[in-house]
């Protein structure tokens, strides 16, 4: 969903913003074929109970509340039922961004300001100023959410949340005694494999040699499987740390 126009709502001030996904698809694409003749693959919708393909146009929504019994929903109907302001992006409150697990986070979009918005900047500049981030709720496509808005060197950043409802979390407490030299030994080899964060230093090592793969097809190579070094399996843990510790050093 490319270049959605939008307004932020900050109380009584409206800051148009367009937005768009800040994350690309990397993956590379491939069709599925019919093996005997190597032509593509479709996808028909079709009725069995017609015995016939059925258009689009022809097709309607209806929620199953019994076995083969359905509640038929007009396009009408649904639009009545979406939030007010749906177009907009509705700050309800500020928060710290430490109270939200990460865990909740869904997808990320840039907000990109109109005409160089005075509005926009001085949103920008609070955000910065207070450390914090807008809580907000918003309508993409036909899916609520709730959100945040952080800035970020490049401008503020909309990413999605997970509802309470969506994200499980297991009822169990982590027990158990800990020997304090095994202990030791892990910060230790935590603190030897501490680094900062530098994103373009990891690449997407199997869509590279996927695409490595496809040049090599192309110019009549043999692939080349990746080779794989055998992983040592030490069983006690105090060994493990150990031998991990100085494999480090």
């Amino acid at each position: 969903m490319p270049n959605i126009k939008s307004n932020i709502s900050f109380a009584l001030v409206n800051i148009p913003v367009v937005m768009n996904p800040i994350i690309k698809n990397n993956d590379t694409s491939f069709n599925q074929l019919h093996e005997k003749c190597m032509n593509r693959i479709k996808y028909i919708k079709y009725c069995p109970h017609c015995k016939k393909d059925v258009k689009e146009a022809d097709i309607i929504k209806g929620y199953e509340f019994e076995k083969d019994n359905y509640l038929v929903f007009e396009k009408a109907e649904l639009d009545k039922l979406k939030p007010e302001n749906e177009k907009e992006i509705d700050v309800i409150a500020f928060v710290k961004i430490d109270e939200i697990d990460p865990v909740f986070y869904e997808k990320s979009y840039v907000l990109e300001t109109e005409n160089k918005s005075k509005a926009y900047l001085l949103f920008y500049e609070a955000l910065k100023k207070t450390k914090k981030v807008a809580l907000a709720k918003t309508v993409l496509g036909n899916k609520f959410y709730y959100c945040i808005l952080r800035f970020a060197d490049f401008g503020i950043i909309l990413t999605t949340l997970y509802f309470d409802e969506e994200v499980r979390t297991p009822e169990q407490e982590i027990e158990g005694t800990i020997n304090p030299k095994e202990l030791d030994l892990a910060i230790k080899l935590i603190d030897s494999l501490s680094e900062k964060f530098t994103p373009e230093k990891y690449k997407d090592e199997y869509q590279d040699n996927i695409k490595k793969a496809i040049d090599d097809k192309l110019n009549g190579k043999t692939i080349k499987g990746v080779k794989k070094k055998p992983k040592v399996q030490v069983n006690d843990l105090m060994e493990a740390l150990e031998k991990s510790l100085k494999s480090k050093k």
